[in-house]
């Protein structure tokens, strides 16, 4: 098999903010994988919370293409021996879509029913970023002209604003929705928060405090909202800790490395009574089409990050009112439709 691989720059729509800062544009890697005449494409998303880039991850992508051997279909022992590079999230996950998409090219048929999954989940939510009241009511009232039905609300700016924004979205509408503080509360500054936001209607909450903080385990017991843990949770050597902290784990590709373990995260997740919430960076349709492949599994879907880019240069997923629905061809059935390369 042949890798090949490149970062690619691509705007955002809007600014985009969070508790830990703000970004006009996003950093991807794309990898191809050809083998018999037909060719595998993946993506990964470079997060810097975990240390990552566009450079780091070209340091793995410079040897994978020498350890895929010669069977796309031997996943284990590539994925063993792609163990011996140094850990890199996004880059393991960019070859893993790869690999699944040229397998499912060379079977013909679409990943999702290669893994005996359903097409679809539920419906995704879109996250409004960290904004004024007025504003992220504004944002959110955009969204659901767009077609979406579920918000997931950025909060933790510090302000004091953020039971705010949820009242100001409240006004507008009462579609469901759902918060994430990336890690940036106390466990105080939580229990004073939560109660209000339970007023509100909130569904569930996201990483509310810090990854590892010794509140966990209490808030979890006196949080009347169930909690998600994100940040706390990047593979399934994580997975038994979070159930001691939360009530369920969102899994997303470019933290876990891919498809293989991001299953293995279910159904550990399963086994201790966890939520499973399928989630993403902001990434293109070809790095949501990977996650479309296994979202047939969670309770909950956050798989938005291709609606957040402005000139999406994949296609090969589809808004259906409000489900990101993978495409029904082969492999992840994407393809590219313009290049934004810079």
């Amino acid at each position: 098999m042949e890798l090949v691989y490149r970062t690619v720059t691509l705007p955002l729509a809007v600014p985009w903010r969070i508790a830990r800062g703000a970004k006009e544009e996003v950093e991807l890697v794309h990898v191809s994988i050809s083998h018999d005449g037909l060719t595998g494409h993946g993506e990964g998303a470079p997060n810097a919370r975990y240390g990552e880039s566009g450079v780091s991850a070209e340091v793995v992508l410079d040897h994978a293409g020498d350890l895929l051997g010669d069977d796309p279909f031997a996943l284990e022992a590539i994925e063993r021996r792609l163990a011996d590079l140094p850990p890199h999230g996004a880059a393991r996950a960019a070859v893993d879509a790869a690999l699944h998409d040229l397998c499912g090219r060379l079977a013909g048929l679409p990943v999702w029913r290669l893994l005996g999954l359903d097409r679809t989940g539920p419906p995704t939510s879109y996250s409004v970023g960290i904004a004024d009241p007025d504003e992220t009511a504004r944002l959110a009232q955009a969204a659901i002209g767009r077609g979406l039905c579920v918000l997931k609300l950025k909060l933790g700016a510090g302000d004091g604003l953020d039971v705010e924004r949820v009242r100001a979205v409240r006004a507008v509408t009462n579609v469901p929705v759902t918060v994430d503080a990336n890690e940036a509360w106390t466990a105080d500054e939580a229990l004073e928060l939560l109660p209000a936001l339970a007023a509100l209607g909130v569904e569930c909450v996201e990483q509310p405090l810090p990854a590892g903080d010794p509140g966990g385990a209490r808030l979890k017991a006196r949080s009347p909202v169930p909690i998600y843990l994100d940040e706390d949770c990047r593979t399934l050597a994580d997975v038994a800790a979070c159930a001691e902290r939360g009530h369920g784990i969102n899994i997303k590709l470019a933290k876990s490395g891919g498809i293989r373990e991001a299953l293995r995260m279910v159904h550990a997740a399963r086994a201790l009574g966890l939520g499973v919430m399928i989630g993403c960076m902001v990434e293109s349709s070809l790095g949501i089409a990977a996650a479309c492949s296994v979202a047939g599994l969670a309770d909950r879907v956050d798989l938005d990050g291709n609606l957040l880019i402005a000139g999406d240069p994949w296609r090969g997923v589809e808004l259906i009112d409000g489900v990101q629905v993978p495409a029904n061809t082969p492999g992840l059935g994407v393809h590219e439709a313009l290049s934004r390369t810079r």
